[in-house]
């Protein structure tokens, strides 16, 4: 759900316009302010996302001059209360913790009555949540409930200087094009996040915050969906291409389908992930959970080999906050070349074989420099 504005209701008060902006909110809600994130957690561990989402948060209430908070709801058992204080290490200052046995297990009735109870009650300027399965339910049931604007998989949150607003920036037109989406009359604005498009931030040791424990008073019975088990899914960990320190990526210059055994064999030696662009999976050469980009996954290795790629934005959004990019192409105004730190004009039919030779020799000469 990706809205500029909130909902078809007016606001409570005249606004002043500037280029057909509405720079001025509405009396009652004013008194929004801080920088919420959602705190996804799950059989015990909290989404990286979260993390990321954090150090965004940080930034922003920076800028506003605001505090930062997170929301964690879950059951009675949950370690709530330990998410907390590591969420206070990586740049919260409050937490909003809700206990509750229909909390055990994420279902979207629950959950989106504990979050918006939570915002109608303390407010806060912005709710900023991961674009995950659960953040996605979650996001677009709290937006409509509380008739706000939500804009979807972010790649970059800003303040706009001249309204104070939240300036969240998305690929649109199938990722041609970037566009930035303010709301500017409701609260809060709401934007989620995809894993691994934000900056992990640093730990601050030993860092505080104050703990706010609320209550749901929503029973079981009242509920229409019941979670009756939990089954892992066996291939979830199988492609795990968003955390991976390496990844070697093929798009459709490499001719054949055949021949991306060259990207394989290369990230093989370097212990990394195999992706593709969209052309690529779409043909069937690669499964759909090896795609890099908009349509894809966001990935921030610490080196990324782009082979026959030439540098879309749909998939430079996925990529382009790699730590080391190296781009293989024949053509020498391919688009990657804008962008990648290293570029190799050539065929990457031949460049593969010889990089993959040349890393597999030099692996070798360093592990009996070690034995």
């Amino acid at each position: 759900m990706n809205a500029p504005t909130a909902s078809d209701k007016q606001p409570a008060a005249p606004v002043r316009r500037a280029g057909g902006r509405n720079l001025e909110l509405p009396e009652h809600l004013k008194a929004y302010k801080g920088v919420w994130v959602f705190l996804e957690h799950d059989r015990g561990h909290v989404h990286s996302v979260s993390w990321e989402l954090l150090g965004e948060a940080r930034k922003l209430a920076d800028t506003l001059g605001s505090d930062v908070a997170v929301a964690v709801l879950g059951g009675p058992d949950e370690p709530l209360g330990q998410f907390a204080a590591e969420a206070f290490g990586f740049g919260a200052d409050k937490a909003y913790v809700m206990h509750d046995p229909v909390l055990l297990g994420y279902r979207n009735e629950p959950f989106t009555k504990g979050l918006t109870d939570l915002v109608n009650k303390y407010q806060p300027e912005i709710l900023l949540l991961g674009a995950t399965s659960m953040g996605r339910d979650l996001a677009g049931s709290v937006a409509t409930t509380l008739a706000t604007g939500l804009t979807a998989d972010c790649t970059a949150l800003n303040i706009d200087p001249a309204s104070r607003a939240l300036a969240a920036t998305r690929p649109t037109f199938g990722g041609s094009l970037l566009c930035t989406i303010m709301t500017l009359a409701y609260r809060p604005q709401m934007a989620t996040v995809r894993p691994r498009v934000m900056a992990m931030p640093q730990v601050q040791e030993g860092r505080t915050g104050e703990i706010v424990q609320e209550m749901l008073g929503l029973v079981e019975t009242a509920i229409v969906t019941k979670l009756l088990d939990f089954i892992a899914d066996a291939n979830s960990n199988r492609i795990n291409l968003p955390y991976a320190d390496v990844i070697v990526s093929g798009g459709k210059g490499l001719k054949h389908p055949e021949n991306f055994r060259l990207v394989f064999e290369l990230a093989r030696v370097l212990g990394g992930e195999v992706g593709a662009t969209r052309p690529c999976v779409q043909a069937g050469w690669v499964e759909a959970d090896r795609q890099v980009g908009q349509t894809g996954k966001t990935v921030r290795p610490k080196l990324y080999i782009a082979a026959g790629i030439s540098g879309a934005i749909q998939h430079r959004v996925g990529m382009e906050s790699s730590d080391v990019i190296v781009a293989i192409n024949t053509d020498a105004n391919a688009p990657i070349f804008d962008f990648a730190h290293y570029g190799i004009v050539g065929n990457a039919l031949q460049v593969l074989p010889a990089l993959t030779q040349a890393f597999a020799d030099h692996l070798a000469l360093r592990g009996k420099a070690a034995a």
